[in-house]
C-alpha cells in the first residue's frame, strides 16, 4: 500500500470516527424543528358537500400540529423535510390529510373527508410566525 493511499485511509478513519449518529449525541437543548411556528391554512373544497373554503390558524409544536381555537380534533406531524401527514376529526367526519411545507415558508396537499360528510380538496399554507 503506498505512502499516500494508506494517509487518506487514517484520514478517513479520524473522520469517520469522530462522526457520531444524531442518536448518540449528548442530550441537551432541543433543537428547534425548522417549520415549528403558526401557519395559516386555507382549505378549499373541490368536490364534495363541504363548505367551499375555510382558513384556520395551525400551530406546529416539535413537528406536531394542532389546530388553534377551534372544536376539530387533529392529529398529525411534520418531517423535518416537510412532509405533512394527519387528520382533521369533527363529530360527523374525518378529513385525511397529506402534503409537504417547503423552507420558503409557503405549503401545499391534498385532503379526503369520509364519514357523515364526504368531500375532497386542496389546502395551501403560509407561515404567519
Amino acid at each position: 500500500m503506498s505512502r499516500h493511499r494508506f494517509a487518506r485511509l487514517i484520514g478517513a478513519g479520524l473522520i469517520l470516527g469522530c462522526a457520531r449518529p444524531a442518536a448518540a449525541m449528548p442530550r441537551g437543548v432541543p433543537i428547534p424543528d425548522r417549520f415549528d411556528g403558526t401557519w395559516s391554512v386555507e382549505i378549499l373544497t373541490e368536490a364534495g358537500a363541504c363548505d367551499r373554503a375555510y382558513r384556520y390558524p395551525v400551530r406546529i409544536e416539535h413537528g406536531q400540529a394542532r389546530l388553534v381555537g377551534t372544536a376539530f380534533v387533529v392529529q398529525g406531524s411534520v418531517t423535518r423535510n416537510g412532509v405533512v401527514r394527519g387528520s382533521i376529526a369533527s363529530g360527523i367526519a374525518t378529513a385525511d390529510v397529506a402534503g409537504r411545507l417547503g423552507p420558503n415558508g409557503f405549503g401545499t396537499g391534498t385532503w379526503v373527508a369520509t364519514g357523515a360528510v364526504a368531500c375532497r380538496g386542496r389546502w395551501q399554507a403560509e407561515r404567519r410566525g
